[in-house]
C-alpha cells in the first residue's frame, strides 16, 4: 500500500530506513492531477531502483499572478489511488508551509538553457521549478529522479542545476506519453472542451510534418512558418513558439537544413484558454 507522508522529517526517516536496508530510491516529482504519463515515470523508476517516492505539490513559485495556480487541477485521493495501482511505495504530499516556511527567502536562478522558449514566455517559471526541485532532491535524497521529456526544457534545466550544484542524483528522462491520436498527455488537457480536444491533435501533427520537411532538406524557418500556419488553421489562437533548437542547450539553430545537428522541435500554443506544450526529437 502506498504510504502518505506530509513532512520532510517523515520522508527522510523512511528513505533512511530503505537505504539502511541497501535499497535504492527513486523520486518522481509531480504537481498532482496524475495521469498515465506520470504512472509511466513510476514504472520506469521501478526498473532501476527498489523503492519509489512520488511527490505531489502544486508549486506556487512557478506561477505568475495571472496564471492558473488556483484553478490548477487537484485531487489527492485519486492521485493516491493511481500511485497505489502503479505500486509506488510512498507519496510525499507537503503543504506550502512545509515547503516554504515563514521567512523563506532563497531562490535558485540560472541562465542559458532557462532563458528562451518557456523562459521568455514565463519569466518566473524556471526559478520556481529549480528552487522546488532542488529542495525535493535534498529532502528525499534519492539515487535517481525521473522527469518526463514532455517538459523537455524543464528536464534540461534540472540537469543543469544538478550538474552545477553537484547534487548526488542521476536525472532520468522518460519518453513522452501520448494518447492514441498523438497528443501528449498533460494535466491541462482536462481544460479542453470536446471540440478543442479534437482540434488539439493538430499540434503533434504539425510538429511531425515540420520535422519530416526539415529532414527532407527544407529550410528550418520555412518549416517553422508552415507549422505555425497549420496551427492557426486548426483553431489555435496564439503560438508562443514553434522552434527547432539545439537538443542540449536549446540555442537557436541556423535557418537552413539541420546538416547533422542534434535538434529538438519545441512548441507551445494556445487552444481556447488552454496552453499546450510539446516537443519531438528531430
Amino acid at each position: 500500500m502506498t504510504r502518505i507522508v506530509r513532512t520532510v522529517a517523515e520522508l527522510r526517516e523512511q528513505v533512511r530506513a530503505w537505504k539502511a536496508a541497501g535499497e535504492q530510491v527513486g523520486l518522481i516529482p509531480t504537481m498532482g492531477a496524475l495521469h498515465e504519463g506520470h504512472l509511466s515515470l513510476v514504472r520506469l523508476a521501478q526498473t532501476k531502483v527498489k523503492r519509489t517516492v512520488a511527490s505531489v505539490f502544486v508549486n506556487p513559485k512557478q506561477f505568475a499572478p495571472h496564471e492558473d495556480f488556483d484553478a490548477y487541477p487537484r485531487g489527492e485521493a485519486r492521485d493516491a489511488e493511481l500511485l497505489e495501482s502503479a505500486g509506488c511505495d510512498l507519496l510525499f504530499a507537503p503543504n506550502a508551509a512545509e515547503m516554504y516556511p515563514q521567512g523563506f527567502s532563497t531562490t535558485i536562478n540560472l541562465t542559458g538553457v532557462s532563458e528562451p522558449l518557456e523562459g521568455a514566455a514565463r519569466p518566473q517559471f524556471f526559478g520556481g521549478v529549480a528552487t522546488v526541485v532542488t529542495k525535493l532532491l535534498i529532502q528525499a535524497q534519492p539515487d535517481i529522479a525521473v522527469f518526463g521529456e514532455k517538459d523537455y526544457q524543464q528536464l534540461q534545466v534540472i540537469r543543469r542545476v544538478t550538474r552545477d550544484l553537484d547534487l548526488p542524483v542521476e536525472i532520468v528522462g522518460a519518453p513522452t506519453a501520448r494518447a492514441e491520436d498523438g497528443l501528449a498527455l498533460s494535466s491541462r488537457n482536462a481544460y479542453l472542451s470536446a471540440q478543442e480536444r479534437a482540434a488539439a491533435v493538430a499540434l503533434p501533427d504539425a510538429m511531425k510534418a515540420a520535422i519530416a520537411a526539415v529532414q527532407a532538406g527544407e529550410r528550418i524557418e520555412t518549416a517553422e512558418a508552415a507549422g505555425k500556419a497549420a496551427l492557426a488553421a486548426a483553431g489555435f489562437r496564439q503560438v508562443d513558439y514553434f522552434d527547432f533548437r539545439d537538443a542540449d542547450d536549446l540555442s537557436r539553430l541556423g535557418p537552413d537544413a539541420l546538416n547533422g545537428a542534434k535538434a529538438r522541435l519545441l512548441a507551445a500554443a494556445w487552444l481556447g484558454k488552454t496552453r499546450l506544450i510539446d516537443n519531438m526529437g528531430a
